[in-house]
C-alpha cells in the first residue's frame, strides 16, 4: 500500500519554516519527508537555499518521520566522502530513519566551484563511482581509493550508525534507471512512470521506489494557479534545461515561456480534493511505495489541515495512523561511539 510523505522545499523555505512544515506534516498524518538539497534556489522568487544537512540535524529534534535527501549530487560541489559523513551522522540523529537519495545534479549547483559541467554519461559514471566511495566509508573501514574521478587517502568514519543508510538512486531516462538498479537500494524520481519503476525493479521486484509532486491549496484556485505559476514555473521547462542551465537569472528568462494555463493544466491548484486525488492516482497506479507531496506557497497551515481532514482519508492515511512516536532522545551517550568497527 502506497504510503504519503511531505515534500521540503530548501528552494522556497528557510531552516526554521522547514522545521515546522515537518512538525505540521506529523500531525496532518503523512509519513515521511523528502527535503530537496541546492546551493541556489531555481528562481530569485522562490528566495531560499540552507545547508540541507543542518537542517536534518534540526528535524531529527523536532519529529519522528523518516528523512530523505531529494536528492543529493555527491559528485562536483561536495566530495563523496563528506556525503558519507553527513549521511551517516544523519542516520545517527535519526535513529535509523534516513535514507540517502543521491542523483547527477544539475549545473545550477554544483558548477560553483569553477569546474566544467560534465556530459550527462560522464555524471552518472561520476555518480556510479561515488556511490562505492560511501558505501566503502559506511563499513567503517580506513579507505584508500583513487578512481577515474575521485580520490581518498586514508579516510575513516568514526561516527557510524548500527545500520548504514540506504542509498536511493534518481532517475528519468532508461540510462540512469539501469544505474539506479544496478547500484541502488531504492529509486527515487518525480514522474509517474510506471515503465521506469518496472525497468528498476526487473532484477529486485522488492526494492522501493519512491516519488514526489507539488500541488497548491488555496480557497480559491484562481489564486492557487498564480501562485504556482509564480514560484515554480520551472517545474514545466522542456527536456534538459534543468540540468544545464546555469544560475536562477537563466531559468527565470527560460521559464517567461511558461503560461499561467499551463501550470493551471499541469499542477492540482485549489480546494477541491478530487484535483489533487487525480494528481496523486498515477503515482500509485504506477507502483510506488511512496508519494511525498509538497505545498507551494506560504500558506502551508491551510494545506496541511485540507490534506488531514479532505485528502488523506481518501487515500487511506491520515492523523489517527501517523507514525509511531518521537523515540526517547534522553541518553545518545552510546550512539555516538557505537558504530566505531575496529
Amino acid at each position: 500500500m502506497t504510503e504519503f510523505g511531505y515534500f521540503l522545499s530548501c528552494e522556497e523555505f528557510g531552516p526554521d519554516d522547514l522545521v515546522e512544515q515537518a512538525r505540521m506534516a506529523e500531525d496532518a498524518g503523512f509519513r515521511s519527508l523528502w527535503i530537496s538539497d541546492h546551493f541556489h534556489p531555481w528562481t530569485g522568487e522562490q528566495g531560499h537555499s540552507p545547508f540541507v544537512w543542518s537542517v536534518i540535524g534540526a528535524l531529527s529534534q523536532a519529529c519522528s518521520l523518516p528523512v530523505e535527501t531529494a536528492v543529493t549530487c555527491p559528485t562536483v560541489r561536495i566530495h563523496p566522502a563528506l556525503v558519507a559523513q553527513a549521511a551517516a551522522t544523519s542516520q545517527v540523529m535519526l535513529d535509523g530513519r534516513f535514507r540517502l537519495g543521491l542523483g547527477s545534479g544539475e549545473a545550477l549547483n554544483e558548477h560553483i566551484l569553477g569546474g566544467t559541467w560534465p556530459a550527462a554519461d560522464v555524471r552518472l559514471d561520476m555518480l556510479e563511482e561515488a556511490v562505492e566511495v560511501i558505501r566503502r566509508l559506511f563499513t567503517g573501514e580506513e579507505v584508500t581509493h583513487r578512481g577515474r574521478h575521485y580520490e581518498v587517502e586514508n579516510a575513516r568514519l568514526y561516527t557510524l550508525p548500527d545500520t548504514p543508510p540506504p542509498i536511493d538512486i534518481s532517475a528519468f531516462g532508461p540510462r540512469a534507471a539501469d544505474l539506479a538498479a544496478r547500484i541502488g537500494d531504492g529509486f527515487v524520481t518525480t514522474a509517474p512512470d510506471a515503465d521506469t519503476v518496472e525497468r528498476f525493479r526487473a532484477g529486485d521486484p522488492a526494492r522501493p521506489a519512491y516519488a514526489a509532486t507539488k500541488v497548491c491549496w488555496a480557497p480559491a484556485r484562481e489564486d492557487a494557479v498564480r501562485t504556482a505559476h509564480r514560484i515554480w514555473p520551472t517545474e514545466h521547462l522542456p527536456g534538459e534545461l534543468n540540468q544545464i542551465l546555469p544560475t536562477p537569472r537563466h531559468f527565470e528568462q527560460a521559464s517567461e515561456l511558461v503560461t499561467e494555463d499551463t501550470v493551471a493544466g499541469s499542477v492540482a491548484c485549489g480546494p477541491d480534493p478530487e484535483e489533487h486525488l487525480r494528481a496523486i492516482r498515477p503515482y500509485v497506479e504506477a507502483g510506488f511505495d511512496r508519494v511525498h507531496i509538497g505545498q507551494i506557497g506560504p500558506d502551508q497551515r491551510g494545506f496541511f489541515d485540507f490534506y488531514r481532514t479532505e485528502v488523506l482519508p481518501l487515500l487511506g492515511g491520515g492523523a489517527d495512523n501517523t507514525s509511531s512516536p518521537a523515540p526517547d532522545r534522553t541518553d545518545r551517550t552510546d550512539r555516538t561511539n557505537g558504530g566505531d568497527r575496529s
